[in-house]
């Protein structure tokens, strides 16, 4: 990280300097220096051009963020547009596949569960069944107090007896008060959650063996359970496409929204501005700038300065 760090800057002052020259000054073995060239490049802070000596030009990090966020965002239109197919497709699973006269496929391999009773009495079976973990997306559900218990005690069955579970909340859902209190809970209980800024559909998935989704055309209190392999791999690819591209709240973490001066470090670290001047701007010590720029990577819940700054512009605070 110091390598990389100490290379960024160099190339931010002074991009004309041949790579092989600008590591014969630095003093640092081939391997360092590509191990902290490969690290700026995947951060997406190094970008290629004919205009330097090195042939790489350093953007800022507001600049990578945005890049990072613009391509997130491609990626998730085409994400919808894959999910859109999906839905289609179970559609025509369901109209094509299973009798009208009955709920389950010849195969057994997908069938409706119809009521809120039943799929809740589905969903605590498979609580007791799973054995490594479970998957869910959760927009759009019951907040009253008496579903998110219900939820809760079905998810401590799944933690006890050492099942790893992640769920994948809309951030807009933490604004409600009984959710936050849910979601503090299941992670004390020892549940992995993050946020995301929207969930196309909601999903449950349980090992490799069954996946719970939305009824064919949306009708109420009925869901989808689906055993077919092929379905549930698409199902797991879908949620850990969100997953990677979620975020732990801060909320979670016990850490208040930044004050003005927080926030005014996040800007000048996205504006690319070294620890030494920064303190120069706002006139303080460089010591107290690492300190908060250490409070912020732990408030958002990153493991860099630079996963600091797209955690921050997630949640608008720069």
């Amino acid at each position: 990280m110091e390598h990389s760090t100490a290379l960024y800057r160099r190339l931010r002052t002074d991009p004309s300097r041949p790579l092989p020259e600008l590591r014969g000054e630095l003093g640092w073995s081939e391997t360092e220096f590509d191990t902290a060239l490969g690290e700026l490049r995947n951060l997406g802070l190094l970008r290629p051009t004919t205009a330097t000596g090195s042939g790489l030009t350093a953007v800022s990090v507001a600049t990578a963020v945005r890049h990072l966020l613009a391509d997130a965002d491609g990626h998730l239109a085409d994400l919808f547009t894959a999910v859109r197919r999906t839905r289609d497709t179970v559609e025509r699973l369901h109209t094509r596949y299973l009798p009208a006269q009955t709920d389950t496929d010849d195969s057994g391999t997908r069938h409706l569960v119809h009521g809120a009773d039943r799929i809740a009495a589905l969903l605590e079976d498979a609580a007791h069944s799973a054995r490594t973990e479970v998957l869910s997306l959760r927009p759009g559900q019951d907040h009253s107090r008496t579903a998110l218990d219900g939820k809760l005690a079905r998810e401590r069955i799944a933690l006890a007896h050492g099942v790893r579970l992640r769920t994948v909340y809309p951030a807009a859902a933490l604004h409600h008060p009984d959710v936050l209190d849910h979601i503090q809970r299941l992670t004390a209980a020892g549940a992995g959650i993050r946020v995301a800024h929207t969930l196309p559909l909601w999903l449950i998935a349980v090992d490799s063996t069954m996946a719970v989704l939305p009824a064919p055309g949306g009708a109420p209190d009925t869901a989808l359970v689906v055993r077919d392999e092929a379905v549930l791999a698409v199902v797991r690819e879908l949620f850990e496409y969100f997953w990677t591209a979620a975020w732990v709240p801060p909320d979670l973490l016990g850490r208040p929204v930044p004050d003005d001066r927080h926030r005014e470090v996040l800007r000048l670290l996205a504006a690319g501005l070294t620890d030494q001047a920064i303190a120069r701007k706002l006139e303080i010590s460089e010591r107290t700038v690492r300190r908060l720029v250490s409070d912020l990577t732990t408030d958002l819940g990153a493991q860099s300065r630079f996963q600091a700054g797209v955690h921050a512009a997630r949640l608008g605070w720069i």
